[in-house]
């Protein structure tokens, strides 16, 4: 069971130093996407910690919250950064206008998103307990 819980966790952990890479280097577009990444990832260790079993195949992380049950553990602030999160694995895999999305990941934004990520990346890793 730890083996799938670390699995998802260090996939997690991976991506939040990709995101701060993105950051670093002024990749705005996949600063948000990566950001989803991280969420998404450590939602689903999460499910595997909570439910011992596999994560349904999703990328909608108000989905994996709920069904984890981690929603109830959620504060409003959370629960809004995800929400912002959660078009971002859409629109920057498939951005119908690059210029405009860009226009509103820029760098402060950005921080913003990344340093949020981080932080509920690793409230949600410490409730984990591996």
């Amino acid at each position: 069971m730890n083996e799938k819980i670390n699995y998802w966790s260090d996939l997690a952990n991976y991506d939040l130093k990709t995101a701060r890479i993105m950051l670093e280097t002024k990749r705005y577009l996949y600063v948000g996407f990566m950001c989803h990444q991280v969420i998404e990832k450590v939602l689903k260790a999460y499910y595997w910690y909570k439910l011992k079993k596999e994560p349904p195949y999703t990328h909608n992380l108000i989905t994996l919250a709920i069904q984890s049950g981690l929603s109830e553990k959620l504060k409003q602030e959370q629960i809004d950064h995800i929400n912002l999160l959660l078009p971002l694995n859409i629109q920057a895999r498939y951005p119908k206008d690059k210029t405009e999305l860009s226009k509103t990941l820029n760098k402060k934004r950005c921080k913003i998103i990344f340093d949020n990520t981080a932080d509920l990346y690793k409230w949600i890793n410490k409730l984990l307990k591996i």
